[in-house]
């Protein structure tokens, strides 16, 4: 009875608990679940070569590709015609490098993406746009002191005048304060620092890079990635507000010349871009972004995320691209002509003004003069245009009335910020 009995059993009696002692098909039965538990719950999000990730189809490189394109052909035709009509170079200089970040921007992201499973090239390729982002945001605020006249004419109308205390605006630890040749002279070097500090953090990361002591996205100790990003952090953090506290100084002045657009997307495509890449280095951290794992090329820690960043700024350039192309137009500085015969200006002329425009001597001046000792006796207004008129403008108030002659105005000693 005993063989029938088991014959009799259906299998899940056979399988169960009950089953005799030495039962064969016991043992594989219980060791099958515990197979394909281990294999539903991964310890890490993980891609296979066999299943590509987004970032490597043609389709990533074909829609980044489109908006790329699309953003050059926009920002390009725009420079063009600002060299084409550049009647008031003392203003035209700096709107032209602010808009050299839209091609840079675009074309290095898109050329990250394209080699996107090579050995980590990105971080290479991003010096270049990390060195650039830093001279936009002098120029940004070198554009602003152009718009007003000068040093000594924003000092002539904000000097004396009490800081107004705001924990919203962020001069609640100014209360008391006044407006002076100090808090001028704060902006820009606080401007300044961050164009020596990004640039030195992008060679010392390609030095680490090199000898494989960065690991993008890593924020071990041990990685040069999370020294970097903040020093980066306290850099730029220290710039944007001495940009923010400028222009709630000059706000009511710069109204005429419409700098909320200019301020907004300045700052949008430098920070806003900034804290982005990190927000997605810290995702792939969590493991919100998966991995790629391969025999055939080499990905590194935060790569995934940085192909993400790049795929997504080659899209968010399209969009800026449209909005300078607002907030800069050339249109303003059509009425005045480089002669007196209403023609345009020929190709030697603009070639001439692009290289004049892309020369740093200014930037490299302007910090010698702000990180001076003697700054504080003096400080300088800009000069006047060959032409012997005023400085163009769509609607100058009375700054340029207050001593348009002078080239320097000499201030008291004691104005500190």
């Amino acid at each position: 009875m005993g063989p029938l009995w088991q014959r009799d059993l259906t299998l899940a009696e056979r399988l169960g608990n009950d089953s005799p002692v030495g039962f064969a098909p016991g043992p594989p039965a219980t060791a099958a679940p515990q197979q394909s538990n281990t294999s539903w719950v991964p310890e890490a999000p993980v891609v296979t070569p066999q299943e590509p990730i987004f970032l490597m189809t043609g389709t990533a490189q074909t829609i980044s590709g489109f908006f790329v394109w699309t953003a050059l052909l926009i920002t390009c035709h725009q420079i063009y015609m600002h060299l084409r009509y550049y009647s008031s170079p003392n203003e035209q200089r700096h709107i032209v490098r602010i808009l050299f970040i839209v091609p840079i921007y675009a074309f290095d992201s898109w050329l990250s993406l394209l080699f996107f499973t090579n050995e980590e090239y990105y971080v290479y390729f991003d010096t270049v746009r990390d060195c650039y982002e830093a001279f936009v945001i002098y120029n940004f605020l070198s554009l602003c002191y152009e718009y007003l006249g000068g040093e000594s004419a924003i000092m002539a109308e904000i000097r004396g005048k009490p800081i107004e205390s705001s924990c919203v605006y962020g001069t609640c630890c100014l209360w008391g304060k006044t407006y002076s040749i100090g808090f001028l002279r704060f902006c820009k070097q606080a401007t300044l620092q961050f164009c020596v500090v990004k640039p030195l953090m992008a060679v010392i990361t390609v030095i680490l890079q090199a000898f494989g002591k960065y690991k993008d996205g890593d924020f071990n100790v041990a990685s040069g990635y999370l020294y970097v990003t903040i020093i980066y952090n306290v850099s730029v953090s220290l710039s944007l507000y001495a940009l923010f506290l400028f222009y709630f100084a000059t706000r009511e002045l710069l109204v005429p010349y419409n700098p909320m657009l200019k301020f907004v997307m300045v700052k949008s495509v430098i920070f806003l871009s900034f804290w982005q890449g990190m927000l997605l280095a810290i995702l792939e951290k969590c493991g919100a972004i998966p991995q790629i794992t391969s025999a055939d090329f080499s990905v590194g820690e935060g790569t995934v995320a940085a192909g993400y960043q790049n795929f997504i700024v080659c899209i968010e350039m399209f969009f800026a691209a449209v909005a300078l192309r607002h907030a800069f137009t050339y249109k303003v500085y059509m009425d005045k002509r480089l002669d007196s015969y209403g023609r345009c200006a020929p190709m030697k002329s603009i070639s001439s003004s692009l290289k004049e425009t892309m020369n740093p001597g200014d930037m490299v001046q302007d910090a010698i003069h702000n990180f001076s000792p003697a700054y504080q006796q003096y400080t300088q207004q800009s000069t006047l245009e060959r032409s012997g008129g005023p400085p163009f403008s769509r609607s100058h108030s009375n700054l340029s009335t207050h001593g348009d002659n002078e080239k320097t105005l000499l201030l008291s000693s004691d104005d500190e910020f």
